[in-house]
């Protein structure tokens, strides 16, 4: 596996509020998550913060040859309990009031790969040299279009784009989608909507099949959405599978 991962404030915000982490157990499992949080403050940046610490850390100690359905329980009990974590943060740190986070992660073993997913951030695969997006955002406008009341094109440009209907420390209890992917796949990437929001999907995967390591292609995708405006974030985790590998 070739993998890297890295997060830029971008040319607008003054803070970072995104987390980010590759990880792989003893069984060379391997763990990707983003977490955009928000709250301002200082707070969202806690949230995204509790959430990527505590995945990392409870991975390494507890996911070890788990099958597909111990897996999906996981990933489920493991957003609520970052979910626990962040209401209980607000509970002793009041000025931390209203904070929350995105979650996306990908888990990756010989037998399969699943995605979580709340909130915005994204998960994406590549197959037969085509990007293709796995999870499913949980705004607004990609309700109204599920409803048939905006099409896509309106939706880009809708006024209320990044309003969220689900996030970690918004909603109580919550429910993460779990999407059970395709193994014969060459590449993985999350990113936050900082990423999303500046290049399309054909911007992105041009960069993507392009020649270069996956430092150099993170890089160029953060460069390119910066030039475009940087008006967020912008995080991403990449993760390759070489030949032969699982």
């Amino acid at each position: 596996m070739k993998s890297f991962y890295l997060t830029d404030t971008g040319k607008v915000r003054d803070h970072n509020e995104d987390s980010v982490i590759i990880v792989n157990n003893e069984n060379h499992e391997y763990l990707m998550a983003i977490a955009d949080g928000m709250g301002g403050h200082s707070a969202g940046e806690v949230a995204s913060s509790i959430a990527i610490g505590y995945l990392g850390k409870h991975f390494q100690e507890t996911f070890l040859n788990l099958s597909k359905v111990e897996a999906v329980e996981w990933i489920r009990q493991s957003a609520n309990e970052i979910n626990t974590l962040i209401f209980q943060h607000e509970k002793t740190h009041p000025e931390s009031k209203g904070m929350g986070t995105t979650l996306v992660l990908a888990i990756l073993t010989e037998e399969y790969i699943l995605f979580g997913n709340i909130g915005d951030s994204s998960g994406y695969v590549m197959k037969d040299d085509k990007l293709h997006k796995v999870t499913y955002d949980h705004t607004l406008v990609n309700l109204l279009v599920s409803a048939g009341e905006l099409t896509k094109e309106e939706a880009k440009e809708h006024p209320k784009k990044n309003v969220l209907m689900k996030a970690l420390g918004a909603n109580d209890p919550i429910e993460v989608d779990v999407f059970d992917c395709d193994m014969e796949i060459d590449e993985i990437m999350l990113c936050s909507d900082g990423l999303t929001n500046m290049l399309d999907n054909d911007q992105i995967e041009r960069v993507l099949l392009a020649e270069g390591t996956p430092e150099q292609k993170v890089n160029k995708l953060i460069m390119k959405a910066n030039n475009r405006g940087g008006t967020d974030n912008i995080s991403i985790a990449y993760l390759v599978r070489e030949e032969g590998e699982m």
